[in-house]
């Protein structure tokens, strides 16, 4: 069995990350055995590797290996690529054609982002994985393939399970063993050296003299995110290689290459969380409002019982035990406790003495204010919430009603009583 480093000469492999020996010690191990092979990372960290290494070191080194692309071929025609088709099985089957799976019998397919199949030919993949059979398009005949399937995905499988747009049952097959590759982000140690092998390799193809750079660019070089990996890095290589005069490279120089320098956060908010954010403040503004006004109908029962009731030692701690719940005061005087401007003077217990029946009638009507003023705040925050979400979906009044969670045909009444 061959050394990781032996592995890594053989195949160019660049850095000495315990993650990445881990991943190529793994590809050692299982390269022997017929096992399907998964390997996972993000865009650009070098996953096309890993399945040369595993097809080298088996015994199906002298057959066919096959790399497919899944995400760059069309849905229509990618059956026909992988399985074969017959003759007049679709419009402009001339003639019958045998896919990657009869070609590669013998040896190994790696199929790049798999996670990009559609599901029928998820469907077709997992017979393949599962028995050896297969159909061509168009064809009755069931055909036997003996092949080796190294699959490799950037996308997170088990959200894409989730969302009902890759089959667990495949993902199961498929990572027999999953064989992990770190970003570049997470080989700190590593981005120099690979960056010092690109400006070797750019100074001999462009015939001029390789770049160096300087202690505080090696620093920038580290600190980058690096968001395309390797790719990103073999680019940014190749630009400074041809575009820079001067040829010892400082940290100013390096940051007109990197895009974002300044901005380059660590973590990114997605659209899913800033939507449901969204949502969760109004919950919690529907929550308060609703709430407010169901305080304000219990101010306005109490102050009708208040005219109402001759018990007014009754009322006055009725009152008193509400405005508790409401502001939690405790031991305070009822008259200091603020609704908007006014006092809570008229929640006072009238003396039948020296109110008369046209004073009464006063305190009623300015609790009638109160809750008047307050239902017409609750329809301001309800017009704005309507303006919000219509132009947050560009006036599309379907998905405008399903985040407001109310019907169509409500909120198109909405529209028309606010005349928007």
């Amino acid at each position: 069995m061959e050394s990781v480093q032996a592995i890594k000469q053989r195949f160019g492999i660049i850095g000495d990350d315990p993650k990445l020996n881990r991943a190529i010690e793994k590809a050692i191990q299982v390269a022997p055995t017929d096992i399907s092979v998964l390997v996972t990372g993000e865009s650009g960290v070098g996953k096309e590797s890993i399945p040369k290494i595993v097809h080298s070191l088996s015994h199906r080194k002298h057959g066919k290996y096959i790399a497919v692309n899944c995400g760059a071929i069309p849905e229509g025609t990618i059956d026909s690529e992988l399985f074969g088709h017959e003759k007049g099985a679709f419009t402009g089957a001339t003639q019958t054609r045998s896919g990657y799976f009869e070609v590669a019998d013998g040896g190994t397919i790696f199929l790049d982002e798999v996670g990009e199949l559609p599901l029928p030919t998820q469907v077709r993949l997992l017979r393949v994985l599962e028995n050896g059979e297969f159909i061509k398009v168009g064809s009755s005949k069931v055909q036997k393939t003996n092949v080796r399937i190294v699959a490799a995905t950037n996308i997170n499988m088990f959200e894409s399970i989730k969302k009902e747009r890759f089959r667990e049952d495949l993902y199961y097959r498929l990572s027999t063993v999953e064989i992990n590759l770190p970003p570049l982000r997470e080989r700190k140690d590593d981005i120099h050296l690979l960056f010092r092998k690109f400006a070797s390799d750019f100074g001999l193809k462009y015939k001029m003299p390789t770049i160096k750079l300087e202690d505080d660019a090696v620093g920038l070089l580290k600190k980058y995110r690096w968001g395309g990996n390797i790719r990103q890095l073999r680019n940014i290589a190749e630009q400074i290689s041809v575009l820079e005069q001067n040829r010892v490279i400082t940290a100013e120089d390096l940051e007109h290459y990197l895009p974002d320098v300044g901005s380059n956060l660590p973590a990114i908010i997605s659209e899913k969380k800033k939507e449901s954010d969204f949502s969760n403040e109004r919950e919690i503004l529907y929550k308060v409002l609703f709430d407010m006004k169901s305080d304000l109908n219990d101010l306005k029962k109490l102050t009708l019982k208040l005219m109402q009731d001759g018990d007014n030692q009754q009322v006055q701690d009725e009152n008193e035990s509400l405005i508790q719940k409401i502001y939690g005061e405790t031991g305070e005087d009822i008259d200091e406790a603020d609704i908007g401007d006014e006092k809570l003077e008229v929640l006072q217990i009238p003396q039948q003495n020296s109110l008369g029946k046209q004073e009464e009638k006063d305190k009623y009507y300015f609790a009638e204010e109160i809750e008047e003023e307050e239902t017409l705040s609750l329809q301001d925050k309800e017009l704005e919430l309507i303006k919000k979400s219509l132009e947050r979906h560009s006036g599309k009044r379907k998905a405008a009603a399903e985040e407001l969670g109310i019907s169509e045909r409500t909120l198109y009444r909405k529209i028309k009583q606010y005349n928007l």
